[in-house]
């Protein structure tokens, strides 16, 4: 390896979200000397909030660290919201003119995100499948692959020190009924022109075997569908058009009509319709008009299969969707599988489903398949890595014990070298030894309602606090002698008396220590605003403790007359 002091360029690879996720992708690649890089970005996605982020919907990484840089493009491999989510929400933090490149259907979806954010689209630019871009000291390449949504693309990375080739999300599917197979001789003349290192999808490194092909569940759907001799709703991943497509044609074949129930069935459809993916004269049944046709004649296509409480099947399962409804003897078809972290949500939809007698038939269930995953299994990665030979292996797209049990599989595949970086790991790939040289700042945003602050933001914080512990409100009045006017006066939100009901009777205790607090003051200590405030929370704070073992957010306020 050459002395550092000796090094001028360099090429470095710096995830800042996905690798100790499966989601929230951002990626920089960076060549030249380090006070001077040049830098491509590959992916700015979201992941979604949870019950430890309340009022929190989309999360996305920090990109702080590159504010300032010299960014001479971003890339978008495809158009799941992992991958694209946070365009709207980061552009402009990024500070940068740079031009965004993405093959024609994620183009039409990224530029609505833009508009609905406030951002100019002009710097948005179609690129076509398989074509190349020249950024700066990057020549990248589009390479189409399969996935489960149109035009999944791989990027080669050409730069003085070799080549990178960034697979973005992946699979092996002979026949994906919408654009062509993997191509093999493609991926394998890459190897052969020689490939630096393969930054690549870890998500299903734990299954053998092969994912699967869409080709399978198309006859699954068909031969499932045809049995049924009510009313069928269908859920999936709206994005994933192929799968949509299938059950159409099911349908179709089964005699239905098929309703698309959900903003972004309706939103995906009409993107792939924009572009040619779905013929443009598709039409599909209004919902309004959906309920006249006999039960054995209508499909509903609905958004809503990780039980999201907002989506269409939640509403259809609560009874409160304005134009779709199901009942006993109906089906449910879950084309799809349970994201982990999900599985609350979509077990309190089946439930709500099965209340209501309507029959629910998930993947487990049935002998042929309905759902294939779009990532990469073991078989599937070894082929890959057969064909590209890579110098290097880096994982992404995974949680730490996906990057490192990937980094493992890809040593034991005889790859020269390996790396398992985290968020924020700046991988140097050439010159030498490929290592992890630095660990930059990778935090998270949260979209706080119209702001985008960091996770450790004091709002969220209290949130959090408000939710697990309640909240008690305390005012006193005292006037300029240090004389205590009125109160304290004690208001409780979140506690319950043991009957359910709201707190009441048991605020005496609370009432009488927070008033004993003032009268144990001296009148120097009362004309101090911070030390009543002190004073008084701490009486609560141990009241609180002693009558309901809880320890709530407490706001004192003194008021002076």
């Amino acid at each position: 390896m050459a002395d550092s002091a000796q090094i001028t360029d360099e090429l470095v690879f710096l995830p800042l979200g996905g690798c100790e996720e499966i989601g929230m992708n951002l990626n920089a690649y960076g060549y030249g000397p380090p006070h001077a890089r040049r830098w491509i970005l590959v992916d700015v996605g979201v992941t979604f909030g949870s019950l430890d982020t309340p009022g929190i919907d989309l999360i996305c990484a920090d990109p702080d660290y590159l504010i300032g840089e010299q960014i001479d493009a971003i890339f978008l491999t495809h158009a799941h919201e992992d991958h694209i989510g946070a365009v709207g929400l980061l552009y402009p933090r990024l500070q940068t003119k740079a031009p965004i490149y993405a093959t024609p259907f994620t183009t039409e979806l990224v530029r609505s995100k833009m508009l609905e954010r406030g951002v100019d689209p002009r710097w948005l630019k179609p690129v076509a499948l398989g074509g190349t871009v020249v950024a700066g000291p990057f020549s990248v390449t589009y390479v189409t692959l399969t996935h489960s949504i149109p035009e999944p693309n791989a990027l080669a990375i050409e730069t003085p020190a070799g080549m990178i080739l960034h697979t973005g999300d992946w699979k092996i599917d002979p026949d994906p009924q919408i654009g062509g197979p993997t191509d093999i001789k493609g991926l394998t003349a890459l190897g052969d022109r020689g490939v630096l290192a393969m930054v690549c999808d870890s998500t299903n490194v734990f299954e053998e075997g092969e994912s699967g092909s869409e080709e399978t569940v198309k006859q699954g759907l068909i031969e499932l569908i045809a049995e049924q001799k009510q009313a069928v709703a269908v859920t999936t991943f709206a994005s994933n058009v192929a799968r949509v497509k299938s059950i159409i044609e099911a349908a179709e074949l089964a005699g239905r009509s098929v309703c698309l129930v959900g903003r972004s069935m309706h939103r995906i459809t009409d993107a792939a319709k924009a572009v040619g993916i779905l013929p443009r004269n598709m039409e599909f049944v209004n919902e309004a008009d959906a309920s006249s046709i006999p039960a054995e004649n209508i499909l509903y296509l609905c958004t809503g299969s990780q039980g999201e409480a907002r989506a269409a099947l939640a509403r259809i399962a609560r009874n409160d969707h304005r134009n779709v409804s199901l009942h006993e003897g109906d089906c449910v078809i879950f084309s799809c599988r349970i994201i982990p972290g999900n599985e609350r949500e979509i077990f309190q939809l089946q439930n709500s489903l099965a209340d209501q007698g309507v029959r629910i038939i998930t993947p487990r269930m049935v002998k042929d398949p309905i759902h294939v995953s779009g990532h990469p299994c073991r078989g599937e990665l070894q082929r890959m890595y057969q064909w590209v030979r890579p110098e290097i292996a880096v994982p992404v797209h995974g949680e730490r014990r996906h990057i490192v049990e990937h980094a493992a599989y890809a040593k034991s595949l005889q790859v020269p070298q390996s790396i398992a970086p985290r968020n924020g790991s700046l991988v140097r790939l050439a010159p030498g030894k490929a290592e992890i040289i630095d660990l930059v700042p990778a935090g998270r945003l949260y979209l706080d309602g119209k702001f985008l602050v960091p996770e450790g933001a004091q709002g969220i914080n209290e949130r959090r606090k408000l939710a697990e512990n309640g909240f008690v409100l305390a005012s006193v009045v005292i006037d300029e002698a240090g004389d205590v006017i009125d109160g304290p006066v004690v208001v409780v939100r979140g506690f319950s008396e043991a009957d359910g009901r709201l707190a009441d009777e048991s605020l005496d205790e609370l009432d009488e220590a927070a008033e004993n607090a003032v009268q144990k003051m001296k009148r120097k200590t009362r004309l101090e605003d911070d030390l009543v405030e002190r004073e008084i929370g701490r009486a609560l704070r141990k009241a609180c403790d002693a009558t309901f073992g809880r320890r709530p957010m407490i706001d004192v306020t003194v008021l002076r007359s």
